[in-house]
């Protein structure tokens, strides 16, 4: 999916639906029931006005993963959650709030702000307050 195409969901569980519609309609003729995914990946961005955003993507093999976001689930995880099974409460705890990006200018984002910029202090100190 090109960066273009992604989408941001205010739900961990928003985006893991669209991951699905996304993955049964990259493979045509794939019923959701005899689906195999193999690696389940996850973003999550903070914006500038502090809203959480997510998105997820659905891979059928681990070693074909060339998308976005970061590899969290794979093998038997990763089908339960493209099952509709899983918890969004122990997904989210699994996250590593090292790896969210931040958005620091209109639709750019980084791990973290640009400290050399007076708008990258600006936003460094508001993630902080957070």
């Amino acid at each position: 999916m090109a960066k273009n195409d992604m989408y941001f969901y205010a739900t961990l569980e928003e985006a893991i639906d669209a991951a699905r519609e996304v993955f049964l309609a990259d493979n045509p003729g794939l019923e959701a029931d005899d689906a195999s995914v193999q690696q389940l990946s996850v973003q999550k961005y903070v914006l500038q006005d502090g809203d959480i955003m997510w998105q997820a993507e659905f891979f059928a093999d681990e070693d074909d993963v060339d998308g976005e976001c970061l590899p969290m689930l794979s093998g038997e995880a990763a089908q339960s959650v493209f099952d509709g099974d899983y918890d969004e409460i122990e997904i989210r705890q699994e996250w590593q709030e090292e790896n969210t990006l931040h958005e620091w200018d209109e639709g750019e984002f980084q791990l973290e702000p640009p400290l050399d910029t007076e708008e990258g202090q600006t936003a460094a100190d508001e993630w902080d307050e957070r």
